[in-house]
């Protein structure tokens, strides 16, 4: 039975970064996801004068309450979108003025809600070319705080980054939210955030975020959920059986959920106290799921379900159209190039059977897959390429944003199963 050692969580090593140059002390963050999302947010703190010492197991971080080290800094986020959006709400606590920019893909990528509600707050920020897009400039003379309403209907991001930022600012933060998306990484955020000594409250649709500050600690990143539902998916798909370490009952990450969409077309599962086993039964049925909390996971459930006995309608993802790329196209059209039959819409995708679980051949043709540059795309489509011969890849490496080693852990993997 393959056991799958599974990198550190991006989401969670982000926010713990923001979160141990926040605080006050030296914070120890334990197996930390070490990629180049990861690593450009390290990089952005550096920049912003905070010390980061990184080991290959741990990495310490000096946190300075007050804000920023120096007065001047030019970022660059990389394609990081945590980097993108968390580091300038940093920076607003401090005194100085901080510029940042982006890779084309994130300069793509929209911003307007989070900088809308900064503004709102007294935030001095400047988008230079498109307004809600980077570059942009922030001139901080930290924040007060108060009250503040933010549609966070295109990304959770935002109300974490505004949630992050509450006990920096003087007066705390009231955070009224109009619609929210990814509701179980807010979630993440708000555990967290606990770790380090804060306690958010939600009164109906406002979160309250008190001010003082948050205390240093030792915190250990457990593995990425989403990157793990590549590993269970392939179990499913083959009849094969995986197990990952470190992901259990007591997981932060709501894309754990993923192994319940693969229970309900049939595979069995297995969540222990501290892993989660996935067996394929040799049974994939149709299924129509609404995806909305674990949209991350939307390619991974695309690129099997040719394999099922039915149509599988996946819905609620239209917040997929404004990641990395629009992945709801980037699969329908993947899945056409291998002969698949495809409808989407604004905001679901319903996928054609073209071959059952148990037909080895599959008579699905091979195909080069089109990544836009999308680790998510690349990955979910390696899982297709189990049963599919001939499946290659435009851009392989762009598996390096989350999980640098990818196609070498995943091809041990798939001479297991």
């Amino acid at each position: 039975m393959p056991v799958v050692d599974i990198p550190g969580s991006k989401s969670i090593t982000a926010r713990a970064l923001f979160l141990a140059a926040a605080a006050d002390g030296v914070t120890t963050l334990v197996s930390p996801l070490r990629s180049d999302d990861t690593e450009g947010f390290a990089e952005g703190l550096a920049r912003l004068g905070y010390r980061v010492g990184r080991t290959s197991d741990a990495w310490q971080v000096d946190g300075r309450p007050q804000g920023p080290a120096v007065t001047e800094a030019d970022v660059h986020c990389r394609d990081g979108a945590t980097t993108a959006r968390f580091l300038p709400t940093l920076a607003a606590t401090g005194t100085g003025t901080y510029r940042f920019d982006a890779s084309p893909q994130m300069r793509r990528r929209p911003l307007l809600p989070l900088t809308r509600a900064l503004r709102d707050l007294g935030v001095d920020l400047r988008h230079e070319e498109r307004e809600g897009h980077h570059p942009l400039t922030v001139t901080a003379v930290g924040v007060e705080g108060g009250e503040v309403t933010l549609d966070a209907g295109q990304s959770s991001q935002y109300l974490t980054a505004l949630l992050l930022l509450g006990p920096l600012t003087r007066k705390g933060l009231r955070i009224t939210v109009t619609d929210l998306v990814s509701v179980p990484y807010v979630e993440i955020t708000i555990a967290m955030m606990r770790a380090f000594g804060v306690e958010v409250r939600r009164e109906g649709n406002a979160f309250l975020v008190p001010s003082g500050g948050y205390r240093a600690t030792t915190y250990a990143v457990e593995p990425d959920a989403s990157t793990a539902s590549y590993f269970f998916a392939a179990a499913a798909v083959t009849g094969g059986e995986v197990t990952v370490l470190g992901l259990g009952e007591g997981a932060l990450q709501g894309d754990l959920g993923f192994v319940d969409v693969l229970r309900r077309m049939g595979a069995h599962v297995e969540v222990g106290a501290r892993s989660t086993t996935v067996r394929g039964t040799g049974e994939l049925r149709g299924v129509t799921v609404n995806m909305r909390d674990i949209s991350d996971t939307m390619p991974t459930l695309a690129a099997i379900a040719p394999f099922a006995s039915g149509p599988v309608r996946i819905e609620d993802v239209a917040n997929t159209r404004v990641k990395e790329c629009d992945r709801l196209e980037a699969c329908a059209e993947n899945l056409r190039r291998l002969g698949v039959e495809v409808a989407t819409g604004p905001d679901w995708i319903e996928i054609q059977p073209t071959a059952g679980p148990s037909d080895p051949s599959s008579g699905l043709a091979g195909a080069e897959i089109k990544s836009y540059g999308d680790h998510r795309i690349v990955m979910s489509f390696a899982v297709t390429g189990l049963r599919v011969p001939g499946i290659s890849f435009d851009d392989p490496g762009c598996v390096r944003k989350t999980f640098p080693g990818f196609h070498e852990e995943f091809g041990a993997l798939s001479a297991g199963l």
